[in-house]
């Protein structure tokens, strides 16, 4: 297989210059040649969300091969985790974001609290149609858990504080 960083390169110039579609060409094509270059199958994914026409399964399918090729990679898991949450994925997200605070420990905290905030802005904007008072409350529950484990910080220890 001949080295592809250069059409990688290329390919990273495209996506800075926010050419979605021409780094998305260009992505896709290192993929084909190499099909087991992560890097391609994720540069290719966050191309694609500036790109017209694509489904959102085909999307998640390239963050997916990009990690099932590099498991514990957290900028993929992080990114991936993020398009989830906007895509209303947040069974996904929550794996994703676990799953990268397990492989980068010292920054689990960024990971939890990044999956509570985007998960407690973007769930009720999903959730529209269902949301009602015990909705709304689920959601706040679970984005607080979520920053708790960020703090590292028990129920008790946060209501002590704030009780101060």
């Amino acid at each position: 297989m001949p080295d592809a960083s250069a059409e990688v390169a290329e390919g990273e110039r495209s996506l800075n210059r926010l050419e979605y579609d021409q780094a998305f060409r260009q992505f896709r094509a290192v993929a084909e040649k190499d099909p087991d270059n992560g890097y391609a199958h994720f540069c290719q994914a966050e191309a694609a969300l500036g790109v017209n026409g694509l489904e959102t399964g085909d999307v998640a399918g390239l963050y997916e091969r990009a990690i099932e090729l590099e498991p514990d990679n957290p900028q993929y898991l992080n990114a991936y985790g993020l398009f989830c949450i906007d895509v209303g994925r947040f069974k996904q997200a929550e794996d994703a974001f676990n799953h990268a605070a397990e492989v980068d420990a010292e920054n689990a905290a960024l990971y939890y609290s990044d999956f509570a905030v985007n998960y407690y802005r973007q769930a009720p904007v999903v959730m529209q149609q269902y949301l009602d008072a015990t909705t709304e409350r689920m959601i706040a529950k679970k984005a607080v858990d979520y920053l708790l484990k960020a703090l590292d910080m028990t129920e008790d220890e946060m209501r002590s504080l704030l009780s101060d």
